[in-house]
């Protein structure tokens, strides 16, 4: 099979794919007769065919895939008028304080919020498969230590946690709603969640014990280098 033959094959396989393809699948198209290093100066030069178009090839956490560039969401929207789900602030900055300074417990960010992290926030960010917990704290309790997953890169276009914005006086909150700029409702700002209690009014409940928790607020965060679990498959 020649050179232009293996990129039409290959560029078949990633608009019909439904999900992000990694190279491991790639290499199956060809029965692992085409290396990664072929692999990707065939994506290199899909990438450049493609460019200028209404659609791009995208490198994310998972794989490869082909989606609509930003300036044609306005006309996508026409289409398919029903809105993704909306979070409140209080599910947004539990996000944003799990995704820069992870792994962390509710303790944790329960010390940086200063407040009760209630379990349905917990519970909506792993429904929405941004979140899961990788392990547990060896303290009292053992607390659940949470991460941020693949999807969650996925969902907001990134390849690494490198690629989360750099803080540079704003707050973590600010950063990741500017990634969703191509799709707006999807952290939506809807208020205060009831549930979401000053954490000196709830005193029945233990708190899990922090580490080395921040004196200040969210905006002190760094992003972290990126872990084996969010880096695309080589």
């Amino acid at each position: 099979m020649n050179t232009q033959e293996a990129k039409r094959v290959l560029e078949t396989a990633l608009i019909c794919a439904s999900q992000p393809m990694p190279l491991r699948d790639m290499r199956a198209l060809f029965a692992d007769q085409v290396g990664a290093d072929t692999l990707r100066q065939l994506l290199d030069d899909l990438g450049q065919d493609w460019a200028g178009r209404g659609v791009e090839l995208v490198a994310l956490a998972t794989g490869w895939r082909f989606q609509s560039r930003p300036e044609m969401r306005e006309y996508l929207d026409r289409l398919n008028p029903e809105k993704p789900p909306r979070y409140s602030r209080a599910v947004l900055e539990t996000l944003a304080i799990i995704a820069y300074r992870q792994p962390v417990t509710r303790g944790d960010i329960e010390d940086i919020r200063g407040v009760v992290v209630s379990s349905q926030i917990i519970k909506q960010l792993e429904d929405r498969n941004w979140i899961e917990s990788i392990g547990h704290r060896d303290a009292p309790g053992r607390p659940a230590l949470y991460a941020t997953t693949r999807q969650f890169l996925d969902d907001l276009g990134l390849e690494s946690l490198d690629r989360l914005p750099l803080l540079e006086g704003g707050t973590p909150v600010e950063a990741l709603q500017a990634l969703t700029t191509e799709q707006p409702d999807l952290l939506a700002d809807q208020g205060e969640l009831p549930l979401d209690l000053p954490a000196d009014t709830v005193s029945a409940q233990p708190a899990e014990p922090p580490a080395d928790s921040p004196e200040t607020a969210t905006d002190e965060f760094a992003a972290p280098p990126a872990t084996p679990s969010n880096v695309p498959e080589a």
